[in-house]
């Protein structure tokens, strides 16, 4: 009786083991992941810098910029409109105004706007300025990333398939490449937003990530635009920087005298 049923106990047995082994490997494995997975080593400075952060009533920030001696953080037009008054929901503490939206004074697309780029920008409230870090973009787990002086935004055509690209919108570090570039248009009932260049790369996005820093081989380069896909679609910086009379800030302060 026992020979007959030993075969069955040593496969029930080594399928225990098996099934044990998996479940510790499989413990191992995901103690690894929690061990291994990246933290934001970087201190939070206080006011914080949101350039590549989310903002409430914003999705998420680009890039410090100023307009004349005033300074603005680049967002999206389609998560804000003009003279939205931006608060922190949890202290209540005014971050800002919703100024105007990138758009081009002619358009030849009926039913359609156009614009260099999806871009409007939030007017700083003052206590709210980050001064000494305005030329920072907070990557999270990706680091402050330096905007050195002198730097140009880059435009279209200094975007080519293959770059490196890098987002950190919803505070979610994401890396990936260039895969094309073209215009945007498409039908107005889908979408009535026309833009000259749309750039794909090959980094998943998500609702709230609109609006937020997009690098280029390490570069300031874009605005989160659109999702194709689950892809992302962005657009050039310097051409809405140019069509807002905005100034890319390169330096901590910005050029400004701090009041």
């Amino acid at each position: 009786m026992f020979r007959r049923y030993l075969p069955t106990i040593l496969r029930a047995r080594l399928l225990l083991t098996v099934v044990a082994g998996l479940v510790l490997g499989m413990g191992i494995f995901l103690g690894a992941r929690t061990i291994t997975a990246p933290h934001r080593t970087t201190p939070v400075y206080s006011p914080p810098v949101l350039a590549g952060q989310v903002v409430p009533g914003l999705c998420s920030a680009g890039f410090y910029a100023r307009r004349a001696n005033t300074i603005v953080l680049t967002s999206s037009d389609h998560c804000a409109g003009e003279g939205t008054v931006v608060r922190d929901p949890d202290s209540g503490i005014l971050l800002g105004v919703i100024g105007p939206t990138a758009q081009s004074p002619t358009c030849p697309y009926p039913d359609h706007t156009c614009a260099a780029s999806d871009m409007n920008y939030l007017v700083i409230e003052p206590a709210r300025i980050p001064w000494g870090h305005l030329n920072v973009i907070d990557m999270g787990v990706g680091g402050y990333r330096t905007i050195a002086p002198g730097t140009k935004p880059l435009s279209c055509a200094d975007i080519a398939v293959g770059d490196p690209v890098e987002i950190d919108s919803q505070a979610r570090f994401r890396q990936g490449s260039v895969l094309e570039k073209g215009d945007n248009l498409k039908d107005a009932a889908y979408d009535g937003s026309y833009f000259p260049c749309m750039i794909a790369a090959s980094i998943q996005v998500g609702v709230g990530d609109s609006g937020g820093s997009v690098l280029v081989r390490g570069l300031p380069a874009g605005i989160v635009s659109r999702s194709f896909g689950g892809y992302l679609g962005f657009t050039p910086l310097a051409e809405g920087l140019a069509e807002m009379g905005l100034t890319l800030c390169t330096t901590p302060d910005c050029g400004i005298t701090r009041p």
